[in-house]
């Protein structure tokens, strides 16, 4: 790998946050975690070197694989005949219909990517975190991990972590284990009057997740654009946001939408 590198004049980039998969074994299950069937066409975001990249060729009819060192991206370009690649950001490129999503993220992207994934029509996804991310990805209410994100990725996907990944996996390692986790879109599980107001109120209350719940509304409701402050009103006010579950938060968020 460092050979590799050193051909091609490149020292990996802590601002990409680039940390090369070296573990064949981690990307072929990463493809088989994935479901990638011969007809897809798989979606791959930060390909490096491609380790991943090959087996998705291997498996799949077609790989778009986004790439944003112009270096790593000038490298990949022709090695596979199914291949194409995306010089760019993946947070801001056309992203092309895919069926499966499989990929090592960088770590500093992970939530917006993730989001903006699964805004998308698609099968399935299996993505590559920092074992933290993962961790806070799948979290239920009433644990330590749980969070925004818990809540947004429970209303948006079915989610599962399905394997650990040690540092030694990747070059340079990284400090933390990694984790790949399994998604699968799904429709909101439960009903929700506005789906932006709920979003909004749950950063809201995440944001202050000490703070009782009617406390952190009265002073944000000019924030979610209600009305009036509702804080006095609810239920809810002397609970905390880490104490109720994504249908519980849905309730608070239609009505407040009534007020």
């Amino acid at each position: 790998m460092r050979s590799r590198l050193a051909a091609a004049g490149i020292r990996p980039s802590k601002g990409l946050g680039q940390h090369f998969l070296l573990d064949e074994r981690v990307a072929a299950r990463q493809v088989g975690h994935g479901g990638v069937r011969s007809g897809d066409t798989v979606l791959e975001i930060g390909p490096g070197l491609g380790i991943l990249t090959g087996h998705l060729a291997a498996a799949a009819r077609r790989v778009v694989a986004v790439e944003a060192d112009r270096r790593l991206a000038k490298g990949l370009t022709g090695t596979w005949p199914n291949v194409e690649v995306i010089r760019g950001d993946a947070l801001t490129v056309d992203l092309p219909r895919f069926d499966v999503a499989v990929a090592n993220l960088p770590f500093q992207i992970s939530s917006p990517i993730t989001f903006r994934i699964l805004d998308l029509p698609f099968r399935r996804a299996s993505l590559m975190y920092q074992e933290e991310f993962a961790r806070r990805l799948v979290a239920t209410a009433g644990t330590e991990d749980y969070s925004r994100l818990s809540v947004k990725a429970y209303c948006r996907s079915r989610a599962a972590v399905v394997e650990r990944v040690p540092p030694s996996a990747f070059w340079p390692p990284p400090k933390v284990h990694s984790a790949v986790a399994v998604l699968e879109p799904r429709a909101w599980p439960f009903p929700v009057r506005d789906p932006r107001l709920f979003d909004g109120m749950v950063d809201v209350l995440f944001q202050h997740r000490r703070k009782k719940i009617g406390t952190t509304m009265e002073a944000a409701w000019r924030e979610l654009g209600l009305p009036r402050a509702p804080g006095r009103d609810l239920p809810e006010r002397d609970r905390r946001v880490e104490e109720l579950s994504p249908e519980a938060l849905g309730r608070l968020a239609d009505s407040l939408d009534a007020s």
